[in-house]
């Protein structure tokens, strides 16, 4: 994952990123950006997005819009690494810097639990949780 653009480089308004999905890799859990929009553009590959009560794979030129308070998850089901760029609006750079500080212990995964005070602190609301 490569960040364009960061909340401190756009005042808060929106974080973009580019980012390579491992087939079969571990998909986020369902969750619902409580104030912020995410939007997806797949540059390669496909993606499977489900969004609330709806599942669709996407290919490369694809763009798909996840409001505020849609429950989703996104992932690559496919046999090759996909491509997608990804903006959140407002930025959500700090989250994904502290995701990877929560995953960085080389000895131990962090608690479902950990991770659910995270996404939590960062406006997300994960099915779990609703």
């Amino acid at each position: 994952m490569v960040f364009k653009a960061l909340a401190s480089t756009t005042h808060g308004s929106f974080s973009f990123m580019e980012r390579d999905l491992p087939p079969g890799g571990r998909r986020p859990p369902r969750h619902v950006h409580v104030g912020a929009d995410e939007a997806f553009y797949v540059l390669r590959g496909e993606v499977t997005f489900s969004l609330d009560e709806e599942t669709a794979t996407r290919g490369a030129g694809s763009f798909v819009l996840v409001p505020g308070g849609v429950m989703h998850s996104f992932g690559n089901e496919g046999t090759e690494t996909a491509g997608v760029l990804i903006v959140h609006a407002p930025a959500m750079d700090g989250y994904f810097r502290e995701l990877h500080e929560l995953w960085s212990d080389p000895d131990a995964a962090p608690t479902r639990e950990q991770e659910m005070e995270l996404m939590a602190r960062h406006g997300m609301r994960p099915e779990s949780a609703s």
